[in-house]
């Protein structure tokens, strides 16, 4: 079962890969992602605890399928929090595309593989209250802009959830 755990978490930090291919639609990949880490939940809840190389081989795996598994997270909450009523206009000014925050993917990616790994080291609560303070400092200067406090605690707590979960998935494994 452990085996299967990780080739579910691998699924998961694959499937943001086809995030720039035109010809996926973009609800695929964080469908495919939380599928996945639900199955490597599944799995890792019915297998023994890892010894071994397999410690190593699974704190690789699952911080890698926090980081990168949860690209497509964010960008699929912030279409979510977008969605307009029928008939409404977005008001003028508003970017459709992208907002005021830059680096957030690169940001994301750094914050995720943190948060992971310090579940994964049983240092939970410390090392997200560290990622969560390190972040709002460095982004509080830009957080004046209309919409970008918005953009930050969807894309925050979207990337957090979703590096506990993977986290919790590999800790699952190891203990």
């Amino acid at each position: 079962m452990n085996v299967l755990a990780l080739v579910f978490l691998g699924i998961a930090a694959l499937s943001s890969a086809a995030l720039g291919s035109r010809r996926i639609p973009l609800w695929i990949a964080p469908i495919t992602a939380a599928v996945s880490l639900s199955a490597a939940a599944m799995c890792a809840a019915y297998g023994d605890p890892i010894t071994g190389f397999g410690i190593a081989a699974t704190a690789v795996v699952a911080v890698t399928a926090a980081a990168f598994g949860g690209a497509s997270m964010a960008p699929a909450a912030f279409r979510l929090a977008r969605r307009q009523p029928a008939g409404s206009t977005p008001p003028t000014g508003t970017p459709v595309a992208s907002g005021p925050l830059r680096g957030g993917l690169l940001i994301g990616v750094l914050e995720r593989a943190a948060v992971a790994a310090s579940i994964i080291a049983a240092k939970g609560p410390e090392g997200i209250a560290i990622v969560m303070a390190v972040k709002g400092l460095a982004r509080y200067p830009e957080l004046r802009e209309p919409t970008a406090s918005e953009q930050f605690i969807i894309g925050t707590f979207t990337s957090v959830l979703w590096a506990v979960a993977a986290g919790a998935v590999g800790r699952g494994m190891l203990s």
